[in-house]
């Protein structure tokens, strides 16, 4: 099968790219693959490219031009926003193929595109015919223009039907799909399926023993709870060890200064983060919004590490409570406090059960090779379709 794989890039590379590299390199080994790559831009640049998002001539041309060189029998597109823009899928259907798209965040239903505003929980745009509510809160960039005009551009295209022309969404977990069933969206339930994330387990990983301390691993900004989990170890006789970059870095700095017990590793390299996963005795990810997936989360089950989640969005179904993790209540720091002291408290032989069971969970649902299946079945219904 012929597949275009069409995908932009943000400014700085994220869990979204990771991804969509992943999936590259496996249908490669399968299929005959070609790429399109776009790029967001900064400064004036970025901002045309903002603007002109809505109806991209530039991009939609470069699309066809491709389209007509490479003949695929489908085009698989993942993020659209901004330097895209959704004119693409006008253009894609236009020529008669059948069009994927994997839906890595929300923003189709809210300009924020995680619903969560100023640390709580957005969901006002999921109803509102136009979000007006989300533009009078400057949900995207803190912006009024900037989230009107992005709001604008999604409904727009929803009103002249080009969400319509998608043949096949991929949401990431169930929970995403009932998210966008339960707004104003209008496409039919029919149109989506669940395909998840996946990621490779280390080649001759050996147990070891564990050290005592927990682990985090992300993006260091508010919605990823970065302010709960500092708040829980703060003189907390537990260690943690945090990785990663993002706007709340001087936060986590300030106190791994103030307390021995929080410690800094900064950004890491993937093998790195496989040697963190393997020592650590547990994986926390605290976040406070509707996670579409949260990868890291399957690679600490890979590297038989269990899981301590706040029970919302995708964590919900990925972690299993007291099979290959916890749940913890999102936004409590007590009881995120009572887990960890929880956890703590189990045996080796219970903690080591833990991580077999996440292993196994691993194995049964997030392993390269069954993804093979999900996109067979996806490509063979859009194409049985047209």
């Amino acid at each position: 099968m012929k597949i275009l794989l069409i995908h932009t890039h943000y400014q700085l590379h994220g869990g979204e790219d990771a991804v969509v590299k992943q999936e590259i390199e496996l249908l490669k080994h399968h299929h005959t693959v070609e790429v399109l790559w776009f790029q967001n831009q900064a400064g004036w640049k970025g901002a045309l490219q903002f603007l002109c998002s809505i109806w991209n001539i530039s991009s939609a041309t470069t699309v066809r031009k491709k389209i007509q060189e490479f003949k695929p029998d489908v085009v698989h597109v993942h993020n659209w926003h901004f330097a895209m823009g959704p004119l693409v899928f006008r253009e894609i259907n236009r020529l008669g193929i059948p069009i994927v798209h994997t839906v890595h965040n929300y923003r189709l239903l809210c300009p924020s595109a995680i619903l969560l505003h100023k640390g709580i929980l957005f969901t006002n745009s999921l109803k509102e015919s136009f979000p007006w509510t989300a533009v009078r809160n400057k949900v995207y960039r803190s912006s009024i223009l900037q989230t009107f005009w992005l709001g604008f551009v999604i409904w727009f295209h929803k009103e002249i039907g080009t969400w319509e022309k998608i043949d096949a969404y991929v949401c990431l977990t169930p929970f995403a799909i009932t998210l966008f069933q339960q707004s104003n969206f209008g496409v039919l339930k029919d149109r989506f399926t669940v395909k998840p994330n996946f990621t490779s387990a280390p080649k001759d990983f050996q147990p070891s023993e564990r050290e005592q301390h927990f682990l985090f691993i992300g993006r260091l900004s508010e919605e990823k709870g970065i302010a709960v989990l500092l708040k829980a170890f703060k003189d907390s006789p537990f260690v943690l060890k945090i990785a990663g970059d993002g706007p709340l870095k001087e936060l986590v700095l300030n106190l791994a200064k103030q307390s021995c017990n929080v410690i800094y590793l900064g950004n890491l390299t993937t093998e790195k983060v496989t040697e963190e996963l393997q020592k650590t005795q547990a994986l926390i990810f605290p976040s406070i919004c509707y996670e579409m997936f949260g990868l890291v989360n399957i690679e600490a089950f890979a590297n038989q590490t269990p899981v301590i989640a706040s029970k919302i969005g995708a964590p919900q179904s990925l972690i299993i409570d007291s099979y290959n993790g916890f749940h913890f209540e999102p936004g409590n720091v007590n009881h995120l406090k009572e887990i960890i002291t929880k956890f703590n408290a189990l045996s080796i032989a219970e903690k080591k059960q833990m991580g077999s069971n996440a292993f196994r969970n691993y194995q049964d649902a997030y392993l390269p090779e069954l993804q093979l299946g999900y996109f067979d079945a996806i490509y063979s219904k859009v194409l049985k379709k047209k």
